[in-house]
């Protein structure tokens, strides 16, 4: 094992003096960096606020009109269909954030073409293939009606809203910040809010699971469709004029990880959901994705700033400027907990009141709700470890941590689910995603020679 590496100070790069051409190269590359960043992630906080606003408006909304019990459905096959939809993106809603600003940085327009039209065939007929697998699994398992049903709604949206995904990273790797969120992050949860409105009033009573599922289907489509215009006003590919070239073997090494990676992320997230909903806790699975729902406004501020921080950790690793991105890494730390730590206060402060606000039923989500806000404060002080490591080409290491958290995750909600239900699955949740950011804090320090987040604070200085 290699011994832990120093970091040198960003201000006085090692082996250059202070005051010398090559420290003013690095700052001035760094405060550019920081600054682009900074530009795009305000820009993106407050589409992504907009996003969140409706999709807290559309839990509220599923929540109150469709009843705990079935929502508690929803939620379940939400979280299965969640899974199955980053498993069809193949691992190209990340990867493309590397490949294309590169390929851009370099002028290589015809593998720009080539990965873009390579990643939106093959998403699609895995999605696809997905859809009718999961559709004859579902078929033959045969589960009580309350289920079957809801399943099969839930995984025809797969496709859909994976090439979403697809299309939304494009017009994201290239500076498109507005225009790639929108689709994805307001018009299909706001068409879930309209859709679900309008039936009620029109049946005058509460809907089924099944219905909510067929808004959010509905959704999916309007954004896909919305997606598929801005493409096109905004042209951020060559066009036909540049015949496409294809590097199939390179992306393909590229992406598998990312995709085992991004499917095992969202599966530790929705493990809590899943556990409960497989041990016929459907009625408490709902309440606990409500919490969880709520406690992932913290990572806003992260989110909205991972909106450039990804393309620019890929051009700094590229052009190999260490000292730039090591900065980067840390002003995005303390820009991120800043923020976020304000946002879990006022959430804690108010949770009891917010969560009965969803109906009576969703009290027992209060202490959830606090467990996990405390875990997501921790792990954004860490700052954007995962895309550190994918962007820098160790998406595979990055997997491996992944998974190995997720089957902790899973290991340790079935035990303590048994113990103290819905808190149980909150702190299985809360207790593996903070020693998953411990590891990958690790990691990024020994094999990288960064110090992720804010840990760079107290790294020595030579």
């Amino acid at each position: 094992m290699k011994p832990m590496k120093t970091v040198p100070a960003v201000d006085a790069p090692a082996g250059e003096p202070a005051d010398g051409k090559g420290a003013e190269a690095h700052l001035f590359s760094a405060a550019a960096a920081a600054g682009r960043v900074r530009r795009g992630g305000l820009v993106a906080f407050f589409v992504y606020s907009a996003g969140y606003a409706i999709t807290y408006l559309s839990q509220l909304v599923v929540a109150r009109l469709i009843g705990v019990h079935d929502y508690g459905i929803y939620a379940y096959v939400t979280a299965w269909a969640t899974v199955l939809i980053y498993v069809s993106t193949l691992g190209f809603d990340v990867a493309l954030l590397r490949f294309v600003p590169v390929y851009r940085a370099k002028e290589a327009w015809a593998l720009m073409r080539g990965v873009v039209r390579y990643a939106r065939r093959s998403v699609a007929v895995v999605g696809l293939t997905l859809t009718l697998a999961s559709a004859c699994l579902m078929l033959a398992w045969q589960p009580d009606d309350d289920l079957a049903v809801p399943f099969l709604i839930g995984f025809a949206a797969v496709p859909f809203v994976a090439l979403l995904r697809v299309q939304c990273t494009v017009l994201r790797a290239s500076g498109a910040v507005v225009a790639a969120l929108a689709p994805d992050r307001i018009v299909r949860e706001g068409s879930l809010v309209v859709l679900v409105t309008i039936a009620t009033l029109l049946v005058g009573r509460q809907i089924s699971a099944q219905w909510a599922l067929t808004a959010a289907l509905a959704g999916a489509v309007t954004g896909l469709l919305l997606a598929h215009y801005v493409m096109r006003t905004h042209h951020p590919l060559p066009g036909p004029e540049v015949p496409p070239e294809y590097d199939t073997a390179a992306w393909r090494n590229a992406a598998l990880p990312l995709m085992i990676a991004g499917a095992t992320e969202v599966l530790l997230n929705r493990t809590g959901v899943i556990v409960l909903g497989w041990m016929d806790h459907t009625t408490e699975a709902g309440i606990y994705s409500l919490a969880f729902n709520v406690a992932l406004l913290v990572t806003l501020p992260r989110v909205a700033v991972n909106t450039l921080f990804a393309p620019a950790i890929s051009s700094l690793h590229a052009a190999g400027d260490r000292h730039a991105l090591q900065a980067l890494v840390q002003r995005t730390a303390q820009w991120t907990l800043a923020a976020a730590a304000a946002i879990a206060a006022v959430i804690f402060v108010v949770a009891e009141p917010l969560m009965s606000s969803f109906g009576t039923a969703y009290s027992e989500g209060v202490v959830p709700l606090r467990i996990l806000l405390v875990a997501q404060v921790l792990a954004v002080g860490a700052g954007s470890q995962l895309y550190v490591m994918t962007m820098t080409g160790h998406e595979r290491s990055a997997a491996t941590l992944l998974v190995g958290a997720a089957g902790a995750n899973i290991v340790v909600s079935l035990v303590l689910v048994q113990f103290f239900g819905v808190a149980g699955a909150a702190l299985g949740s809360a207790g593996t995603l903070l020693a998953w950011n411990a590891a990958m804090a690790l990691w990024i320090w020994r094999r990288l020679g960064l110090a992720p987040g804010l840990l760079r604070l107290a790294a020595p200085r030579s």
